[in-house]
């Protein structure tokens, strides 16, 4: 069962190295705290870009 699910807009793409890249999405206010955001190291060969808009869920595994 999820604890947290959203969705956000993929703000940017950065090259980290030969074998990852990271997607950000980032409230540039952090006035909001409704807003949620992330930043997440994924392995190269995704076809993910800014703009758009992907699903983020978080669940405890134990």
């Amino acid at each position: 069962m999820p604890k947290l699910e959203f969705e956000a807009v993929i703000d940017f793409v950065a090259d980290i190295n030969e074998e990852k890249d990271c997607l950000m999405s980032q409230d540039n206010t952090q006035d909001n705290p409704a807003a949620l955001w992330f930043n997440i190291d994924i392995p190269k060969g995704h076809d993910f870009k800014a703009g758009e808009r992907v699903r983020v869920i978080v669940e405890k595994v134990s």
